[in-house]
């Protein structure tokens, strides 16, 4: 059975209704992310389901869906919920990304790694700040801007050094995609540990948390 005129125009318009709430609901959130958390937030490339062509228009692009827009502004940490919305309108359907090095920076390992390093952090009573769950299978742990620096002295010092480790660090000039936007067109990030108010704007000293960090992607490595 065929759609009538009346039934397709009601389609039309539950599809803009859902844009036009899906767009409502991203400038909510950037503005959450720019007002409470203090976070400036930059406008994202988007990439075809499974990965594909990037909405940036580079044919050869290296990061498909996976990197900041050159040609957009950035809406600054502090911004108001108008100031999100009067961004984003010139921005549409927009990933939204966070600048690393700033407020944060972010230590990247695999997702199981990341989970079990969790649970073990949360039972040791640590203060721990947001952590994001990527579609590629990846945990970032947001803590104090400067560990990106510092991580090979600090891996150094607690004798990981020389250890085979799925875990890096990124610092100034990367960016990570914020939930609830879709990765490279793999599918939406996620929270394991949503933002808190304090651990937002002050996340821990990475040397707290990468010795468990360490132990943990060192230990799933050595029996994979």
């Amino acid at each position: 059975m065929g759609f009538t005129i009346g039934s397709m125009r009601e389609m039309r318009h539950i599809r803009s209704g859902a844009r036009r709430r899906t767009h409502a609901s991203a400038c909510t959130t950037v503005a959450e992310y720019t007002g409470l958390c203090g976070w400036a937030v930059a406008p994202g490339a988007r990439a075809t389901r499974g990965g594909g062509q990037c909405s940036c228009g580079d044919p050869g692009c290296e990061a498909p869906g996976a990197h900041a827009l050159e040609f957009a502004g950035e809406v600054p940490a502090g911004a108001t919920l108008e100031e999100a919305v009067a961004a984003w309108e010139r921005v549409p359907g927009a990933a939204l990304m966070l600048p690393v090095g700033r407020t944060f920076d972010v230590i990247d390992v695999a997702e199981r790694s990341g989970v079990r390093a969790l649970v073990r952090l949360e039972r040791m009573g640590l203060r721990l700040g947001p952590v994001v769950a990527t579609p590629d299978g990846r945990a970032q742990f947001f803590v104090a801007p400067g560990a990106a620096a510092e991580l090979p002295h600090l891996l150094y010092r607690m004798g990981w050094d020389d250890a085979d480790l799925d875990l890096r660090c990124l610092g100034p000039g990367d960016h990570v995609t914020a939930p609830p936007s879709d990765l490279g067109g793999l599918g939406a990030v996620r929270w394991l540990r949503p933002p808190a108010l304090d651990a937002a704007r002050q996340p821990p000293e990475a040397r707290l948390l990468l010795g468990t960090l360490a132990y943990v992607c060192h230990r799933d490595r050595a029996y994979a």
